[in-house]
């Protein structure tokens, strides 16, 4: 019997492990292996633990404290459906610089914590987070850099099926762990439309 949130086939299937025919020096340590395609394959055991690792990390936080921000188009659902059900923020229009940093733009927040989508594409709220000392929780792919990353959760960060799937399991980690009930979450809900 596994303990892994979701069986390898729905993992493989949602292709959460494909990643890039780049891959940075800081995501080796989660890739399993390069295929003939030169594609660098993630590592499903490895991506299943670090979920459960930031859905306990993310527990220990007020909800409303929490922000998700995701400017890349497949994650905006998957993105507004954790938040909904966690009872989060989010940010998944352009951020605007100062977001986290200047009180008297409109739209300020002071999160405890921000969950990035893709260091790459959320870099400024990525870089004001960090100039606060807000942990930094992010989905990396196996070309993204991990520096000022404080928790790495390794997975196709661009694929609308591995985006759903991921942002499913880990809202419905920290649920579970926060002891609420998470049968009511579906994971057709945080499936982007094509």
């Amino acid at each position: 019997m596994s303990d892994m949130l979701a069986s390898e086939d729905m993992y493989r299937n949602s292709a959460i492990h494909i990643g890039t025919k780049i891959r940075s020096a800081d995501m080796k340590k989660f890739t399993a292996y390069v295929n003939k395609e030169g594609l660098n394959i993630l590592d499903i055991k490895k991506i299943d633990e670090r979920i459960k690792v930031a859905a306990k990390f993310l527990s220990k936080f007020e909800p409303n404290r929490i922000v998700f921000v995701a400017s890349r188009e497949y994650a905006k659902k998957p993105v507004k459906a954790s938040a909904g059900a966690l009872g989060a923020k989010f940010m998944t229009d352009r951020f605007i610089p100062g977001s986290f940093t200047n009180p008297s733009i409109s739209g300020y927040i002071e999160p405890d914590v921000v969950v990035i989508n893709d260091p790459a594409t959320d870099n400024q709220a990525q870089k004001e987070a960090i100039l606060n000392g807000i942990p930094v929780v992010a989905l990396c792919h196996t070309n993204n850099s991990t520096t000022f990353v404080d928790l790495v959760v390794p997975g196709n960060n661009k694929g609308r099926e591995s985006l759903a799937l991921i942002y499913y399991l880990l809202t419905k980690g920290v649920l579970t762990q926060n002891g609420k009930d998470a049968t009511q979450l579906k994971q057709e809900d945080f499936l982007a439309e094509l």
